[in-house]
């Protein structure tokens, strides 16, 4: 402090705001009362220093500074953090202004989160439908289905979690701006907004078979829960692992596969489950990497911080852990080489270049892949089991029109 108070050349007053900013300048003969000085060099100034320099009374009878250019940044300071201001391009603008904090809520304007919950889905249901011997025309209308049902249910969870850490995200700096933590909707509009769109899930949920109902329900559990596994455990990447990675069982009885009475269907599914909770754990591992130093801050626990130091290695086996059971489900489930070759052989080339070149101390890079890796591996894995399915199809489809 007594440095601040040499080098300012003020006496000690009452404290000011640590974000506070303030201008000085080269050969001036006394501290103006005005707010700004002229300006040749501006400064943020460290907590202690400001409190020297803003309590002071700035007027003529101010001691002399000293002539020589008084600058003082402090390295340690972070930059004032920008206000909100309203979406000008995009979906967003295009909505009434009323709308767009309940988009925001939802996410609609980011929906890479809800392609990493239909994935699941979908791989289930290529997986699945040359068990049922389902037609292409079917097929891509459940996928569809299963698409709407991913992008409101995702929604549903974002504003859940909001709700939950309503009091958290004001500490991090990329999310102190969502409407729950800037006071844009309050706490009972988000809980009206979860029930709606939960309402409008069950829409879509009604349209597949009875016994989906009965499969799809225990998932909200960890839906409503996941939020606090941040706050207890350094591993609630597996917690969300096990919510978005749901729709790997949905599929079959989406199709009409028994998965009670059907061992390999139920082996198939199981293990397919599990390839996508080490693919959720695996790319939101990558993404807790943006918010690591403020959710050191904050108390918030994740895997990132855990094992810091190690995680290309622990990514690097997570990878490993997904094809490896991503190729069991095929085993089980009798698929074939397209499978093997483009969906197995697929991640694991787009996880390994991911894995390579992902700059986890980078926040954009970080979010590039983040985004870019859900339709990399994605894609390739889909492409594989739709080759595969296809394939079969037509190999049925040539048989019945033979005999």
């Amino acid at each position: 402090m007594s440095s601040c108070r040499s080098l300012l050349r003020l006496p000690p007053r009452h404290a000011v705001p640590h974000n506070a900013s303030f201008t000085l300048s080269r050969g001036s003969r006394g501290l103006s009362a005005r707010r700004s000085l002229a300006v040749e060099t501006r400064a943020r100034l460290s907590p202690h220093c400001v409190a020297y320099y803003a309590s002071a009374k700035l007027s003529s009878a101010t001691a002399e500074p000293s002539p020589e250019t008084i600058s003082v940044l402090d390295s340690n300071s972070s930059p004032v953090p920008e206000p909100y201001s309203p979406p000008k391009t995009g979906l967003l603008s295009l909505l009434p202004a009323l709308w767009v904090p309940y988009a925001e809520l939802a996410r609609i304007d980011k929906p890479t989160g809800a392609y990493y919950l239909f994935f699941p889905c979908l791989w289930s249901t290529l997986l699945a439908a040359p068990m049922a011997t389902m037609t292409p025309a079917s097929v891509v209308g459940t996928s569809l289905l299963f698409f709407g049902g991913a992008l409101i249910m995702r929604g549903a969870g974002c504003t859940i979690n909001d709700l939950w850490d309503r009091k958290l995200d004001p500490l991090v700096t990329r999310t102190r701006l969502r409407p729950i933590a800037r006071r844009a909707i309050t706490p009972f509009k988000g809980l009206v907004f979860t029930g709606a769109q939960l309402f409008a899930g069950l829409g879509i949920l009604l349209q597949f078979p009875l016994e989906c109902f009965f499969y799809a329900t225990p998932s909200l559990l960890f839906v409503a829960t996941y939020p606090l596994a941040k706050r207890v455990t350094y591993y609630p990447q597996f917690v969300l692992g096990l919510t978005f990675s749901w729709g790997a069982i949905m599929g079959f009885p989406a199709l009409g596969v028994d998965l009670l009475s059907n061992t390999p269907a139920l082996t198939a599914a199981g293990l397919l489950y599990a390839s996508n909770v080490a693919w959720t754990v695996l790319y939101d591992m990558i993404y807790a990497h943006m918010d690591i130093k403020d959710d050191a801050q904050a108390g918030i626990k994740s895997i990132a911080l855990k094992h810091d130091a190690q995680t290309k290695q622990v990514l690097t086996g997570l990878a490993v852990t997904q094809v490896a059971l991503l190729a069991g489900a095929g085993i089980a489930s009798g698929a074939g080489p397209a499978f093997f070759i483009g969906s197995c052989g697929g991640a694991l080339v787009t996880l390994g270049i991911m894995i390579k070149r992902v700059n986890l101390k980078n926040v954009k890079d970080c979010w590039w892949w983040f985004v870019n890796g859900c339709w990399l591996t994605g894609g390739v894995v889909s492409l594989g089991l739709a080759t595969d399915y296809l394939v079969k199809y037509v190999e049925e489809d040539g048989q019945e029109s033979s005999s």
